[in-house]
C-alpha cells in the first residue's frame, strides 16, 4: 500500500477538524520512510539541551565564587583566578557546542523536511492524475495548484522547522526544570506553577489560529482558482472589455483572504504577547521570592542569578515552542486540506485479475469490434445524457456520429476511452466488457484526435512519442505518414524545436498536424475523431483528409463532424438527438428516410 493511501486511510465520514494526535498518526508512513534520515537530529537534542542548562549554571557559579559563596565540587579547590578561569573555559565548551550542534541539526532538520514534502506531494500527484475527469469537471484548477503548491509547502514546515523543533524544546524545558529542582526546589516549583497556565493559554490560542488559518487557507484556494481563470481565459477578459469587472471580482475575493489572514496574525500575535509579560512576571517573581531566601541565607545569591536567567531560558524555549506550533497547526490545516483531497474516491479502476484477460496478447493493430449495450449514461444522477443506446460498429468499420448540439455525441466518445464509466449497461470491446480490461491496454488500442490537440512544453519530437519508447526513424516516418514532415522540418530547430506551454508558438493547424502524427505512430486498431479537422484551414485540411484515408485503412474508425459533407464515403452514420439513437444508415439511406439527419443536412446545405 501506498503512502497515500496510508494518509487517506482509517478517515471519518464527517468533515470535522480531526484531532492534532490523528493528524499527527496520518503522517507516520512518510515519517517512516525516512527514520533513518532523523536518528542523529533527535541523538542532538541531548547535548544541545544540556549545554543550553550548564551556562546559567555556570554563570551562577561564578557570581558565588566571587562573593566567596559556597560553590560547587570542581570549584571547591579553585583560587578566583583559576575558578574564574575554569568557568570561562566551559562556558566556551557550552557555546561551542550550542554553535556547531545547532547548526547541524538544523540542517539536518530541513534535509528530512524536504524529503518527506517531496515524498507527500510526489503522492498527491500520483493521486490527483488518477482521479476520474469527473472530478476535474467540478474542481477548479487554481484549488488544485493550492493543494499541491502551499499546502504541501505549508505542511513541509511541519517537519523542516515544527516538529523536531518543538521535541527540542520540550526536552530542553525538561532538563532545565530538572536542573532548576536539584539546585532550588521552592523557586522552580513557582516557575512550574506559572508555566501551567501559560501553557493553557497557548494552547487555547493555537486552536482558535488553526480554525482562522483553515478559513485563510480556503480563501486563498479561491484566490489562486480567481487568477487561474483570468489567465486561462485573457483572450475573452480583453474582447469582452471585462478588466474592471474582473478587477473588482478579484479585489474581492482579495479582501477576504486578507480579513482572514488578520485573524490568524491575531491569535498569533496574542501568544507572543501573553509569553512577554508571563516572562517578565517570571522574573519579577524570582527576584521576589529569591530575594527574600537570600536574605534569610537560605539560598545563595548566585543562585539566584542563575534562576534569574533560567527565567529567562525557560520562556525563551517556550517562545520558540509557540512559533513552531503556529507553524504545525499551519500544517495541521493541511494535512485536514489533503486529507480532503486524498479521500476523493479513484472511480475508474483496473479489474483486480486483470492476466485472466487474454485479450492482453492480441496485437495493437487488429481493428475492434466496440459494442454499446443498452448503456445508460448521466454526469449527474438520474440526469441521463446517453439513454438505452444500443448499436455495434464492427472491425475495420467506419461509422460517424452526428447529432444536434448536446445529442451525447462525445459523451459517447468518453465512454469508450474510460474517462467516465456507464451508469448501466456495459460496452463491449471485442466482446470483452472494458471494465475488465486494464485502462492502458484499453487505451492502448485505440488512438483519440480531439478538435484541439493539446501540446505539452517541451519540444516537437516529445510531444509525438509523449514519453513512449520510439525511435527517431519511428518519429519521422510517423510525421511523413500524415503530411507533417515538411512542416518540422520548416521549424528552427526541426523536431527539436521547443514548444512553449500549450504549443503557443505553433499555429492551429500546425497543432493539429503534430496530434496526428502522435496517433500514427501508436498505430492503433481503433481510430476516434473528434471534430479533429474542424479548425484546418483549407490547405492544411486537404494534407489531414490525404493522411486520413491512409491511417483509416483497416482500422475501425468513429468520428463525429458537425460538418456533414464530410462524412458522406463512411460505411454508416449513427444519428443521435437528446442522447437517442434515432437513425443509422448510410448517407444516401439516411437521406432517403428524409428524416433528423435529412434536415440537418439541408440547412447546412443552405448555409453553404
Amino acid at each position: 500500500m501506498t503512502s497515500a493511501s496510508h494518509l487517506s486511510a482509517v478517515q471519518g465520514a464527517d468533515r470535522q477538524h480531526d484531532s492534532d494526535w490523528r493528524l499527527l498518526l496520518r503522517l507516520l508512513p512518510y515519517i517512516k520512510r525516512h527514520r533513518r534520515l532523523l536518528i542523529w537530529p533527535m541523538i542532538l537534542l541531548v547535548p544541545l539541551a544540556l549545554a543550553n542548562a550548564l551556562q546559567p549554571v555556570l554563570i551562577g557559579q561564578a557570581i558565588s565564587l566571587i562573593r566567596q559563596e559556597p560553590v560547587a565540587w570542581f570549584l571547591e579547590d579553585q583560587t578566583l583566578r583559576s575558578g574564574l578561569n575554569l568557568i570561562v573555559i566551559l562556558l566556551l565548551v557550552t557555546v561551542a557546542i550550542r554553535l556547531t550542534l545547532d547548526g547541524l541539526q538544523s540542517y539536518l532538520v530541513q534535509k528530512v523536511g524536504q524529503r518527506i514534502t517531496a515524498s507527500i506531494r510526489d503522492d498527491l500527484f500520483e493521486h490527483v492524475t488518477s482521479l476520474a475527469v469527473r472530478f476535474f469537471d467540478r474542481t477548479p484548477v487554481g484549488k488544485l495548484i493550492t493543494r499541491l503548491t502551499s499546502d504541501v509547502d505549508a505542511l513541509g514546515d511541519v517537519f523542516s522547522t515544527g516538529a523536531i523543533g518543538i521535541i527540542s524544546d520540550i526536552v530542553s524545558i525538561l532538563v532545565l526544570l530538572v536542573t532548576m529542582f536539584v539546585m532550588q526546589w521552592q523557586l522552580a516549583l513557582m516557575l512550574v506553577m506559572l508555566l501551567l497556565p501559560v501553557t493553557w493559554l497557548i494552547v487555547y490560542f493555537q486552536q482558535q489560529y488553526r480554525k482562522a488559518n483553515y478559513k485563510a487557507r480556503e480563501r486563498l484556494s479561491e484566490l489562486n482558482a480567481n487568477l487561474q481563470e483570468n489567465v486561462a481565459g485573457i483572450n475573452v477578459v480583453q474582447l469582452f472589455r471585462r478588466e474592471t469587472f474582473n478587477a473588482e471580482l478579484f479585489r474581492k475575493t482579495n479582501q477576504s483572504y486578507i480579513r482572514a489572514v488578520d485573524k490568524t496574525i491575531f491569535h498569533d500575535s496574542a501568544v507572543s504577547s501573553t509569553l512577554e509579560w508571563v516572562s517578565l512576571v517570571a522574573i519579577a517573581g524570582v527576584l521576589g521570592l529569591g530575594g527574600l531566601l537570600v536574605m534569610r541565607e537560605a539560598m545563595t545569591f548566585g543562585v539566584l542569578a542563575s534562576f534569574i536567567l533560567f527565567a529567562q531560558r525557560l520562556f525563551d524555549p517556550l517562545r520558540q515552542f509557540a512559533d513552531k506550533f503556529t507553524a504545525i497547526q499551519a500544517g495541521f490545516t493541511a494535512i485536514e486540506r489533503i486529507r480532503d483531497l486524498l479521500n476523493e474516491p479513484i472511480e475508474i479502476r483496473d479489474p483486480e485479475n486483470a492476466e485472466r484477460v487474454q485479450y492482453l496478447t492480441r496485437s495493437t493493430t487488429l481493428p475492434g469490434e466496440i459494442r454499446f449495450k443498452q448503456v445508460w449514461f448521466g454526469y449527474k444522477p438520474d440526469e441521463y445524457v446517453l439513454q438505452d443506446l444500443d448499436f455495434t460498429i464492427r472491425p475495420g468499420e467506419k461509422v460517424a456520429l452526428v447529432g444536434p448540439t448536446g445529442a451525447g455525441k462525445s459523451s459517447i466518445i468518453r465512454l469508450l476511452c474510460r474517462l467516465y464509466d456507464v451508469s448501466k449497461g456495459e460496452i463491449l470491446l471485442d466482446g470483452i466488457n472494458i471494465r475488465d480490461l486494464p485502462q492502458s491496454e484499453l487505451r492502448r488500442r485505440m488512438a483519440v484526435i480531439l478538435q484541439d490537440g493539446f501540446l505539452f512544453a517541451g519540444d516537437v519530437k516529445s510531444n509525438i512519442t509523449l514519453g513512449e519508447d520510439y525511435s527517431f526513424a519511428d518519429i519521422q516516418q510517423a510525421a511523413k505518414n500524415t503530411n507533417v514532415a515538411q512542416l518540422i522540418e520548416q521549424l528552427p530547430q526541426g523536431y527539436d524545436t521547443s514548444l512553449r506551454e500549450r504549443g503557443t508558438n505553433l499555429s492551429g493547424g500546425q497543432r493539429q498536424l503534430l496530434a496526428f502524427a502522435r496517433a500514427a505512430i501508436r498505430d492503433p486498431g481503433i481510430l476516434i475523431l473528434d471534430e479533429a479537422t474542424a479548425n484546418l484551414d483549407v490547405g492544411t485540411e486537404a494534407l489531414i483528409q490525404d493522411a486520413l484515408d491512409k491511417l483509416l485503412v483497416d482500422r475501425t474508425a468513429i468520428i463525429i463532424a458537425h460538418r456533414l459533407s464530410t462524412i458522406r464515403n463512411v460505411d454508416r452514420i449513427l444519428v443521435l438527438k437528446q442522447g437517442r439513437l434515432v437513425e443509422q444508415g448510410s448517407h444516401d439511406e439516411l437521406l432517403a428516410k428524409a428524416g433528423l439527419y435529412a434536415s440537418l443536412y439541408r440547412l447546412q446545405m443552405l448555409e453553404v
